[in-house]
C-alpha cells in the first residue's frame, strides 16, 4: 500500500491513496489550520469505523438478517499530553431491520474484532477497545 499527502497552504493537505481518490486534510484555527478538512486523528478513526463495519454487515447479509439501516459510531477519548493517543475506544453498533438476530449481530462483531478487521486488531494493541450495540425494528 502507497499513501500520500501533498501540502496545499499552512496546515492543509490533500490526502490520497492507489485508488486516487482524494481527502481533504487540516487542523484547527488555534494551531495554524483553517478546519478546512479532516483531522488525521478523525481519518483513523473513520478507517476503524469502515473497517468493522463493512466485516460486520457483511456477515450480517451472509447470516440473512434483514438490514434496513447501519452505522459503527466511535466514540475515543485521547490523551490530555502529547502525543494524544487514543486511549479508550467504543465502538458502537447501531443496527436497524425486520427481525434482527440479536445473536448474529453479537457473533458478527465478535468476529470483526477478533479475526478480520486489521484496523481493530491493531488499535486494539494501543488502548482498550469495546463494543456496543443496539437493534431497533424497523416500520
Amino acid at each position: 500500500m502507497v499513501t500520500k499527502v501533498i501540502w496545499t497552504d499552512k496546515l492543509s493537505f490533500i490526502g490520497s491513496g492507489e485508488n486516487e481518490f482524494t481527502v481533504p486534510l487540516d487542523a484547527e484555527p488555534a494551531v495554524g489550520g483553517e478546519n478546512g478538512g479532516f483531522k488525521p486523528m478523525e481519518l483513523i478513526a473513520i478507517g476503524l469505523a469502515g473497517c468493522t463495519a463493512m466485516d460486520t454487515i457483511s456477515i450480517l447479509k451472509k447470516k440473512k438478517q434483514d438490514i434496513t439501516a447501519f452505522q459503527v459510531q466511535v466514540h475515543a477519548e485521547r490523551a490530555v499530553e502529547f502525543p494524544k493517543v487514543f486511549t479508550h475506544i467504543i465502538l458502537e453498533y447501531i443496527v436497524e431491520g425486520h427481525n434482527i438476530d440479536p445473536a448474529a449481530v453479537e457473533r458478527a462483531i465478535e468476529l470483526s474484532a477478533n479475526k478480520y478487521c486489521p484496523a481493530q486488531a491493531m488499535l486494539s494493541k494501543a488502548c482498550k477497545i469495546e463494543q456496543i450495540y443496539s437493534i431497533t425494528e424497523a416500520k
